[in-house]
């Protein structure tokens, strides 16, 4: 048996095709636009994971830096008050403690650790700690001792700087 095909037939045998062609042209771009995006958000997740992973291996290695600064500093503290008291000590020996004292100072230099100046300056708690405040001719809250030197790392305040405070005039101390 055979079947006649008219011109009519096959030209929308031919339109449907066409259009199932079309449609699949279009999933097949949908699927391409789908895969494109979810590549493009793994690659920004992936760069945000390895700037992640870089900064905390830099605050890992900064904290560990910090913890030995610190201790490094106790060590400073018993060096400055021995060369205070050096003047009956022969000179080599005084001379050997000097050294000792300017090279740990070098290393806090390499360290970025700064001094915190706190004498004369106005109380700031977040430089400073308090230990006294008496009365004095100075205005008040002015730090007129240090009592122990305070130390910033990078412009992060390591340790406070323990002072001695004015209360003003006529106050009564404390």
């Amino acid at each position: 048996m055979w079947v006649k095909m008219t011109e009519k037939t096959v030209e929308t045998k031919a339109l449907t095709e066409a259009e199932l062609l079309k449609a699949e042209l279009a999933k097949a771009q949908s699927t391409i636009a789908d895969y494109t995006d979810h590549l493009k958000r793994l690659q920004a997740e992936f760069e945000n994971y390895c700037k992640r992973v870089e900064k905390e291996r830099k605050d890992f290695a900064g904290n560990a830096s910090e913890r030995l600064v610190v201790k490094l500093l106790l060590i400073i503290d018993d060096f400055e008050r021995a060369m205070a008291t050096l003047k009956g000590v022969p000179e080599e020996a005084r001379k050997g403690i000097e050294l000792i004292s300017k090279n740990l100072h070098k290393i806090l230099h390499e360290e970025h650790v700064e001094h915190i100046n706190a004498v004369g300056q106005k109380f700031d708690p977040y430089k400073h700690e308090v230990l006294l405040k008496i009365e004095s001719e100075k205005s008040e809250d002015t730090v007129l001792e240090e009592l122990q030197k305070g130390y910033t790392m990078n412009g992060k305040v390591i340790r406070y700087a323990k002072v001695k405070v004015s209360a003003g005039k006529n106050s009564g101390g404390k």
